[in-house]
């Protein structure tokens, strides 16, 4: 009867290269300090806001950075009784996707002319759009309120998401152009060879493959329009047509001697963006990373 040998192999020493490897993948503690301290930065105000508004003005008096003693719900149950909050939220809300429908809209379709077609002033055009994002809406605030009076959109919402719009464009076309770039050329031929016009070409193809991008302009459009406060500021006269921006300017000056309900108002104005932001972190990020790579 034949000997079947069974050879085993001694388990392996770690070595020095596998040693070396794990210490490749450690992290300095001192990374997670800084982070941890840069998170409290940013959270530190906007939870002082937040609890400010559970407190009684007598309590902030005493103790300006302390947690409530007891809780006052009555600063926001106030605020979101009344309805000119609601109006001025309505208004952000209109403004917000007003303008984030017109950058994505004109957006894509401007940076899809760039990035597939070549024609005669093609990169002035495209290098135009990228020196717009060395003039914000602060130096050009005046222009911009001659040119709405001009227009007869003084105090109207379309006077603030015109102007919107058209500061935001640059920043959209220079992410969205290197997403349009990035498609292959032979997926286009094999559209055509396949019947489709260069608009079915952009509707089918183009928008689902670069959505990465137009959700991130999208996003970083209606934050901006949300938050927006010098244009509303210039252009806006009437209470009732006010952005949450200048509805908080007009409470706090109102109630001026109520810190604790204004700090209740400016919390229930800056949630909304927050949580809109908070849920599209990644999708942010992602889009930013494609257009890096594009």
């Amino acid at each position: 009867m034949a000997a079947i040998a069974v050879q085993t192999t001694p388990a392996r020493a770690p070595g020095p290269a596998r040693r070396r490897g794990s210490t490749l993948h450690r992290v300095n503690p001192l990374v997670y300090v800084v982070a941890w301290l840069l998170v409290g930065v940013c959270i530190g105000p906007v939870a002082f806001i937040i609890l400010g508004g559970l407190r009684t003005n007598s309590q902030i008096t005493a103790d300006p950075s302390g947690f409530p003693t007891t809780w006052e719900f009555g600063n926001y149950s106030s605020v979101l009784t009344s309805s000119l909050f609601w109006q001025q939220a309505a208004n952000s809300a209109i403004a917000g996707i007003s303008t984030t429908l017109g950058v994505v809209v004109l957006g894509v379709m401007a940076s899809f002319v760039l990035a597939r077609y070549r024609f005669n002033g093609q990169a002035a055009m495209y290098t135009l759009f990228a020196a717009g994002l060395m003039f914000p809406m602060t130096v050009a605030i005046t222009p911009l309120y001659i040119l709405v009076r001009a227009l007869g959109l003084m105090n109207t919402l379309p006077g603030i998401i015109l102007p919107q719009i058209a500061f935001a464009l640059p920043v959209t076309i220079i992410i969205l152009v290197p997403f349009l770039r990035a498609i292959p050329k032979e997926l286009e031929e094999a559209a055509s060879i396949d019947g489709a016009s260069r608009l079915g070409f952009f509707v089918r193809m183009v928008v689902p493959l670069s959505l990465p991008g137009v959700v991130t302009v999208g996003i970083l459009a209606f934050v901006a329009s949300w938050n927006s406060y010098m244009l509303p500021l210039f252009i806006l006269n009437n209470e009732v047509m006010y952005t949450l921006p200048l509805g908080v300017q007009s409470f706090a000056s109102q109630y001026s001697v109520d810190t604790a309900r204004v700090l209740a108002f400016v919390s229930l104005s800056m949630i909304p963006a927050l949580i809109f932001f908070s849920l599209f972190e990644r999708r942010i990020v992602g889009g930013l990373t494609g257009a890096v790579k594009g």
